[in-house]
């Protein structure tokens, strides 16, 4: 599986952004895809993942402001960012699975990622 990131980029507290991922490489009918992210000098950490049934799970951090969502048709993975807070500033991976029985929130689980998208929020 192959995934690419876009639409990162610089926005202000309270901002909005949406990330993409387009994934191709793949023919299961079950998957788990998620974001995870990075900031400067801490670990990559969890943000979203969302299943092949279209079941979805957020890192306590997130919830209410971040939605994941996916377009099957097209292959791609949204994650919607609202309300956005500096401590949001990061780069953000989209990571693939398609072995996982059931999608989990840990980052080692997921064998397939992209690059990474910058986002920046100033205050």
């Amino acid at each position: 599986v192959q995934v690419v990131e876009s639409g990162g980029g610089s926005v202000q507290t309270g901002g909005s952004l949406r990330l993409s991922c387009s994934a191709s490489g793949y023919s299961n009918n079950h998957y788990c895809m998620g974001w995870f992210r990075q900031a400067p000098g801490k670990e990559r950490a969890f943000v979203a993942f969302v299943d092949s049934r279209g079941d979805t799970y957020y890192a306590d951090s997130v919830a209410g402001r971040f939605t994941i969502s996916q377009d099957n048709a097209r292959n791609t993975l949204y994650l919607q960012m609202n309300s956005l807070k500096p401590e949001d500033t990061a780069m953000y991976y989209c990571a693939a699975d398609i072995r996982m029985f059931v999608c989990v929130s840990a980052l080692y689980e997921y064998k397939s990622w992209g690059q990474g998208t910058q986002v920046t929020v100033s205050s």
